[in-house]
């Protein structure tokens, strides 16, 4: 079937040009003048809104299979295609854990009966005679958690933990091999079990001392880690991704590291933006936390996105039910850390271009450009000829207000409820199918596909 976006202006090299789109298919067949598409295709009208890419989120907690009460693969990337991703990366920390060929095998299986949008999975490079076998089986990337819970169980279960620096260097170098990257949590958990004994010796576990225990010494359990994984990457020569991009520290280590040559790519997440103040955390709890994120550091992200040396905006979609959230209130050590985002990410971001907080080139580039280029799906991330026809209409003036009524994921809460924003997400689809039209989800489970990367080896 062709099909002709029209009206629309389309983003394009950079800019936004006004142009119509042909899609053949799957794939994007031209862009051409206004009106001269070809006159039996289907037609979207785009009238009003911009075209962008495809949204793709390399950090995004399915919870299936283990955790479905929380969420799962449907009720996951419904959100993702409302909030305009076309393609997710899953993560390690499921129920078993993503940790060889036969869990891998697996979790692709559930994948590809009930994705809507397409996909990938972040296995755990924790059994070093698994790293090589897995990279066969189509992965972008692994994954190393650097941290472990205490006090509960999960979200970080310590079968997947990996601290011992020994151990980090032998996994960078199985991975190096393989020529793709390893995305890593860095955390040291040493300090940070020092600092958390110290409140609990004084009979505080409230949200507010969780949140001081993540921000301690200006961020040094975040950067003492960075430190070692960037000098291991140099080591090892392994393609390094850094979760959770958040001080000023890890951001200067990342500009440095790369005038060295080291090949290391950085993320930031939609808390470390939009939420995480201790205002914030002072009136939702452990709603709000994943983590504190002091208002210097915060501002110090920002910048770097607009400069380029944070790479790419990943959601870290985490949903927890609210029973899981509300004993935070009085042990916030207790409650499982993360927060949900991938719905409402992209309009958050979009209303942060209005208030000149970034620009649309950079926009696209750390939502949909850079993490296709980083992770090699050359044929997303881009709206080109040849390319899949994942495309996003966006209204950048409609004004709207986030509720919890909202919400499509199993949890049924969002950090963001009541928060006006201007920019909505009004059209996506994934290799030319609809998946979110007007506020419906039309997408089926099983359209997804299996996104695999160009390999150097």
């Amino acid at each position: 079937m062709t099909r002709l976006i029209t009206g629309a202006d389309v983003f394009v090299e950079g800019r936004l040009r006004p142009l119509d789109v042909v899609i053949d298919g799957e794939h994007i067949a031209g862009l051409v003048n206004r009106g001269t598409g070809p006159s039996d295709a289907e037609v979207i009208d785009g009238t009003g809104r911009i075209a962008i890419p495809g949204g793709v989120d390399v950090h995004v907690h399915t919870r299936e299979p283990g955790y479905t009460h929380k969420e799962d693969l449907i009720t996951c990337t419904r959100q993702a295609a409302a909030g305009g991703y076309t393609t997710i990366f899953g993560m390690p920390n499921l129920d078993p854990p993503t940790m060889t060929t036969d869990d891998l095998d697996a979790v692709l299986d559930l994948y590809a009966a009930k994705s809507i949008v397409d996909y990938n999975h972040n296995p755990a490079a924790k059994l070093l005679d698994q790293i090589s076998p897995m990279a066969e089986q189509g992965i972008a990337a692994y994954k190393i958690y650097m941290v472990v819970d205490t006090g509960r169980s999960y979200p970080h279960p310590a079968a997947i933990g990996v601290h011992d620096h020994g151990d980090l260097y032998q996994a960078m170098q199985a991975v190096a091999e393989t020529g793709l990257r390893l995305m890593v949590h860095p955390h040291d958990q040493a300090i940070m079990d020092v600092v958390e004994q110290a409140y609990w010796a004084a009979g505080d576990r409230s949200p507010q001392a969780y949140g001081k225990t993540l921000a301690v010494g200006d961020g040094i359990i975040w950067d003492t880690a960075t430190a070692l994984l960037i000098r291991l990457a140099e080591a090892t020569g392994c393609k390094l991704h850094i979760v959770h991009v958040q001080t000023t520290r890890q951001i200067e280590m990342l500009r440095q590291a790369r005038a060295k040559g080291i090949d290391v790519t950085g993320e930031v997440n939609h808390w470390a933006l939009f939420l995480g103040r201790m205002s914030d955390i002072d009136e939702q709890g452990s709603y709000v936390l994943s983590y504190y994120v002091p208002d210097h550091h915060r501002e110090a992200v920002w910048a770097a996105m607009e400069e380029g040396v944070v790479d790419m905006l990943s959601s870290d979609h985490a949903p927890h039910t609210r029973e899981e959230k509300e004993i935070g209130w009085t042990d916030a050590w207790a409650a499982h850390t993360g927060t949900p985002g991938i719905q409402y990410q992209l309009p958050l971001m979009i209303d942060a271009m209005h208030q000149g907080r970034i620009s649309l080139p950079r926009l696209v580039d750390l939502v949909a450009t850079a993490p296709a280029r980083v992770f090699g799906l050359d044929r997303k991330g881009t709206l080109a000829p040849g390319s899949d026809a994942d495309i996003v209409l966006v209204d950048t003036e409609r004004e709207w207000t986030i509720t919890n009524d909202s919400v499509l994921s199993k949890i049924g809460w969002t950090p963001y409820d009541g928060r006006t924003i201007r920019g909505a997400v009004d059209r996506t689809l994934v290799r030319g199918t609809d998946v979110w039209v007007d506020g419906e989800v039309v997408g089926e489970p099983g359209h997804g596909k299996h996104a695999t990367p160009t390999r150097e080896r």
